[in-house]
């Protein structure tokens, strides 16, 4: 249990570390879900920023159910 909060943080610290660097405006949140879809390419993490700021999937909540008709 330990062993995976540490290497949460860490993750945490990383990708605040990464934003900060590369002056990115998405929140953390956006940041890893991009991560999460890009892992596996070989693909400069600038270049994999600008393909999702063309794109506004991430931000589009249209096909957002509504719970209860609140």
């Amino acid at each position: 249990m330990k062993t995976q909060i540490w290497i949460a943080v860490s993750i945490h610290v990383l990708v605040a570390i990464a934003r900060k660097r590369l002056g990115l405006e998405k929140s953390l949140y956006q940041i890893l879900q991009i991560f999460s879809i890009t892992s596996l390419e070989k693909v400069p993490i600038l270049q994999v920023f600008e393909a999702f700021d063309s794109q506004s999937e991430l931000l589009d909540n249209s096909n957002q159910l509504i719970l209860f008709g609140l």
